[in-house]
């Protein structure tokens, strides 16, 4: 327990010793958390507001790595730290996810016993449909996630759904994910509604929660390129288009919505459920911050 807590006390002195001035100006945080409101009326050019959202965002990154080309931002931690990165290479010669992704195109192929299929569902997977999720629906005003979609196709054909994180849902996302690497994240927000459900991302990945006070920008905007204990804070750009991700720690495939469970309890934060609406409004609010970015999950993370 000292040792922890000792862990703990350094780690926090690392934060707080860093000079947030240096790392983001005042005016660059204000401007990105301008229109942070629920809007309440059809006037507005979201497409407009949103994209100036995401040229601030994505500029910040390009002006904080120079050296870095903005096509590697989807590496994650790889993209900015070169030691990290030759392991990560040597890794994707054997990833450790590929039986993942064998299982799942074996499970997506399958049918259910109406003898259709998720090919019915998602007809253009050949192609590549990662790179279109998480989307808003306008008929159910929610954002739906490629997780949710898998189990709303199930639903849609009389098949129970499949639980969250299982080894199943996660190898079919595993496995249309590959289908759809090199595709890029374009995800727009035309309407009223889809701007508050990214407005709710927006507001939850810029403010702090749980004991510790954090925020997921404190770690992945202002103290991004830093060491945290014995790793680098990876850049916030670019984080859903390795999803799937297989993390070392976990020993499998793991979706974006485990990820912030597993980042809010190390903020000392109550998770919220998998799938939960602030869960899948945060991924929107992310995907389209990494907007011209390739898919090229499933990846393999420490």
């Amino acid at each position: 327990m000292r040792s922890k807590a000792k862990a703990l006390t350094i780690s926090l002195a690392i934060i707080s010793s860093i000079s947030l001035q240096s790392v983001l100006a005042n005016e660059t945080w204000k401007k990105q958390n301008s229109h942070s409101r629920v809007a309440k009326t059809d006037n507005l050019n979201y497409s407009q507001i949103v994209n100036e959202d995401v040229t601030r965002f994505q500029n910040f990154f390009v002006k904080k790595f120079p050296n870095v080309e903005f096509e590697e931002f989807n590496n994650g931690v790889y993209a900015i730290d070169s030691e990290s990165r030759e392991q990560w290479i040597e890794m994707e010669d054997f990833p450790p996810y590929e039986l993942a992704v064998d299982e799942g195109k074996i499970l997506f192929e399958q049918k259910f016993d109406n003898g259709k299929s998720y090919a019915d569902c998602f007809p253009d997977f050949k192609k590549g449909v990662r790179q279109n999720y998480p989307r808003f629906d306008q008929k159910t005003n929610q954002v739906v996630t490629l997780e949710l979609a898998i189990n709303q196709c199930r639903e849609a054909n009389n098949t129970a759904p499949l639980a969250y994180e299982s080894e199943e849902i996660t190898s079919i996302s595993g496995y249309l994910a590959f289908l759809s690497r090199g595709n890029k994240f374009n995800l727009q927000v035309n309407s009223i509604n889809a701007y508050n459900a990214y407005l709710a991302g927006k507001r939850f990945y810029y403010s702090k929660r749980g004991q510790l006070n954090f925020a997921c920008s404190d770690c992945h905007i202002k103290i991004t390129g830093t060491k945290l204990r014995a790793d680098t804070v990876s850049p916030g750009l670019g984080h859903p288009t390795g999803m799937p991700v297989y993390r070392s720690k976990w020993g499998e495939l793991g979706s974006i919505g485990r990820r912030y469970q597993e980042c809010n309890k190390n903020v000392r934060a109550v998770p919220f459920d998998l799938q939960s609406e602030v869960y899948r409004n945060l991924e929107y609010f992310q995907t389209i911050m990494s907007n011209g970015l390739e898919v090229n999950g499933p990846s393999s993370r420490k």
